[in-house]
């Protein structure tokens, strides 16, 4: 049980050093097709929200209250509030939430 550990260890590491050492060799110039450097501009962000997305619905008791901590969130983002102040509204929202299925 313990080489097979190892070997897919092994193998996880080859790949992910396959994946980030083959676009630096086999791209040498710059990238000038904008719908290509349009679709690796937004990888990151793309990334980030579906890694972060089903942690914000499962994160509370229900889903119902993470379902509307995110609405709050996005409508607070969409009236360009802080950063700060678009968290503590979600928070908010989410703890009352809480409070109201809770009893």
């Amino acid at each position: 049980m313990e080489t097979n550990t190892w070997i897919y260890i092994l193998v996880m590491a080859a790949v992910t050093y396959g994946i980030r050492a083959l676009p630096l060799t086999l791209i040498r110039k710059e990238i000038k097709n904008t719908a290509i450097r349009s679709f690796l501009y937004y990888v990151p962000y793309v990334t980030l929200a579906v890694m972060t997305f089903p942690a914000i619905l499962t994160a509370t008791q229900s889903v119902l209250s993470g379902t509307l901590g995110l609405a709050a969130a996005v409508v607070l983002a969409y009236l360009r509030r802080s950063l700060f102040q678009v968290a503590c509204g979600a928070c908010a929202v989410v703890f009352l939430c809480e409070l109201i299925l809770i009893r």
